[in-house]
């Protein structure tokens, strides 16, 4: 069996920050489900799985293009001045940000003007269930390797497409995987261990903001770290891993291990991510899950008075599409 490697894949590291920790890089069909498991599933340990596409064709522009063609997805346009601003002065995160309805072609045309990466226009967590790429040879060879690893779906897979577009710090309540299809992704992580100390929104607001404000995003920029503001942060940065993720790879987030992840260069970058049932014992004892549940829970109110409006609306099935995609 292959040995796994801890090899740095760190890009430059900032002045203010200790340099960052390794993950573990390990080649997917040297693992088997029981080592898998007792490793990295139950103690909740990231890890860099390659060779998760098998040799498939690299989804290009191009590729995605063809197959998609006229298909209609939500984007989110979430404009490059908001990462200059105090996320605190933010009226939506992440899924909350106001969607439109585009068909690919169109959004391809924006990738290929700069659009997209002049005014971060995004395509996020858009099911393939009902695509061609469903039916896809490297879908096929995704499903094969991480079904065999043991792992037990809680969503379909999902598509990323952006460019230039960076992910805010946050956390997943349910494990992940993050599959590289074609670019280059930069990630930061930081265990759960540091919540604290990387300031959550207050799962209260869901109260007042709904879905629009999310308790499992930070509201520190990692790499622009205000220490006046943010105190604790100093402690989280030196307990920060990086990397950049490749074509092929797949990144194993176990859930509340906070990621932040960007799209490296002005080129399209497309990836699949998934959701996974959480070991039994972390999901009782995680409180970074709790509290997203309790987020949740008090959006409900919100969410409720939203889907009512959306049945009396014109264009209800649109509008309540997109406030389920929130979740």
């Amino acid at each position: 069996m292959r040995t796994e490697s801890n090899q740095s894949i760190s890009s430059a590291t900032p002045a203010h920050s200790a340099p960052s920790r390794l993950i573990a890089r390990v080649a997917i069909e040297t693992l088997t489900p029981e080592l898998f498991t007792r490793r990295y599933q139950i103690p909740g340990v990231p890890i860099i799985l390659t060779g998760v596409t098998g040799s498939q064709q690299d989804w290009t522009l191009d590729a995605l293009s063809a197959l998609l063609n006229q298909q209609k997805f939500l984007l989110r346009r979430y404009g490059k001045e908001r990462y200059q601003q105090d996320k605190r002065t933010w009226p939506d995160i992440g899924s909350g940000v106001p969607p439109e309805s585009r068909s690919f072609l169109e959004y391809a045309e924006m990738l290929r003007s700069g659009e997209a990466y002049e005014q971060d226009v995004y395509l996020a967590k858009c099911s393939i269930a009902s695509t061609p790429l469903a039916e896809s040879e490297a879908v096929k060879a995704i499903a094969t390797h991480l079904d065999a690893l043991g792992l037990q779906p809680v969503s379909t897979l999902n598509l990323w497409v952006g460019s230039g577009h960076m992910e805010c710090l946050h956390y997943d309540p349910t494990d992940g995987t993050l599959i590289q299809m074609h670019g280059s992704k930069r990630v930061l992580l930081f265990p759960p261990s540091q919540t604290a100390n990387l300031y959550p929104f207050p799962f209260y607001l869901h109260l007042r903001h709904g879905m629009r404000v999310r308790a499992w995003f930070s509201r520190v920029y990692p790499d622009r770290p205000d220490f006046e503001a943010f105190p604790r942060l100093r402690q989280a940065l030196s307990d920060r891993y990086e990397l950049v993720l490749e074509p092929g790879e797949a990144l194993y987030i176990p859930a509340g291990w906070w990621h932040e992840v960007t799209a490296l260069g002005e080129g399209m970058v497309c990836s699949l991510n998934r959701f996974w049932r959480v070991s039994p014992r972390r999901a009782l004892l995680s409180w970074t899950r709790w509290r997203a549940f309790l987020g949740s829970a008090c959006a409900l109110p919100h969410v409720a008075w939203s889907l009512a409006l959306a049945m009396l609306s014109r264009d209800r099935q649109q509008k309540i599409k997109a406030i389920l995609q929130m979740f």
